[in-house]
């Protein structure tokens, strides 16, 4: 019985991992919809409309499958409210990276979002730095130098580096009002609201910044915005929630690296973005740090 019962643990967690590298590449695919809807002309605030909105109406249809409720307290209110600005912000300035600098490099630093929910966990909430933390530091900052620096001498674009920097910050605020926050919250309660205020987030970008909601132009654009929606939002979620449930946070976490990868591989495919030694070099000690503080949290939590 006991076999049994530790050969369905090994099974699941199996399938939890693959259900996380599967989550991972989804979301990896993000700058695949956003690139070839800008190349169709849409402005920033109009993909993340269809991205959000169309994400929306099938978070919507889920939650009445399931009968869940969606009557907030007071408290959860300020925490999906703090939540859905957060991740608005997020994808917002991630988006607007994509105008400046190459989607897969924008992506990979945008990963150094586990460090910085570690400092942020440091220095406001009263945990210890741990050596672990700070050669993750130390690590991530030689990755992101290296990402920043090209063969030729020159740089990324500035804006765009700041751009991810706070996608990457606004989306460690995210993870952890999510981890302290108000528990009695669902996943799909959560992300309900959160595509609310995303949606509402990217009307209001565009109109404030003297543009319009534009429709995609024809059948391809719209494939490329309801692949956005799908693929990178609803079915990553799920598929998130399974792997954590089945495999675990820390391995989760790591099957995570796979965003990064995946983007860099569209971009260099399919964008004909630049690679060279230097850039997978500064990709590769980016992961390795993220890699030892999910480790490291791990083994803290055993």
């Amino acid at each position: 019985m006991e076999l049994k019962t530790t050969n369905n643990k090994k099974k699941s967690s199996f399938i939890g991992i693959l259900c996380g590298i599967m989550a991972a590449i989804c979301y990896g695919t993000n700058p695949l919809g956003a690139l070839k809807l800008y190349d169709a002309g849409l402005n920033v605030g109009s993909v993340l409309f269809y991205r959000f909105g169309l994400a929306f109406i099938i978070m919507t249809a889920i939650i009445a499958l399931r009968h869940e409720s969606l009557r907030l307290s007071r408290r959860q209110f300020i925490l999906v409210s703090f939540l859905g600005v957060m991740f608005s912000l997020s994808s917002l300035s991630l988006y607007l990276s994509f105008r400046h600098m190459a989607a897969g490099i924008a992506s990979t630093l945008l990963f150094v979002y586990p460090i910085l929910t570690g400092v942020i966990l440091v220095v406001f909430f009263g945990e210890k730095m741990q050596w672990h933390t700070v050669l993750s530091i130390l690590l991530a900052f030689a990755g992101v130098a290296l990402l920043y620096w090209n063969d030729m001498g020159g740089t990324l674009s500035l804006v765009g580096v700041v751009l991810v920097m706070v996608s990457s910050l606004t989306y460690a605020l995210y993870i952890i009002a999510v981890d302290k926050g108000e528990k009695g919250l669902s996943p799909y309660q959560i992300n309900f609201y959160v595509l609310a205020y995303s949606t509402t987030g990217a009307i209001i970008y565009t109109y404030s910044t003297g543009q319009s909601l534009q429709l995609p132009p024809d059948a391809t654009s719209w494939f490329y915005a309801c692949w956005l929606a799908v693929v990178p939002a609803i079915l990553a979620l799920v598929l998130m929630v399974y792997a954590t449930n089945a495999a675990g946070s820390t391995a989760t976490a790591i099957t995570g690296a796979f965003e990064p990868i995946t983007a860099v591989m569209i971009g260099i495919t399919i964008f004909n973005e630049p690679f060279s030694l230097r850039l997978a070099i500064g990709i590769t000690m980016t992961l390795i740090a993220v890699m030892i503080i999910a480790l490291r949290s791990n083994n803290k939590n055993e």
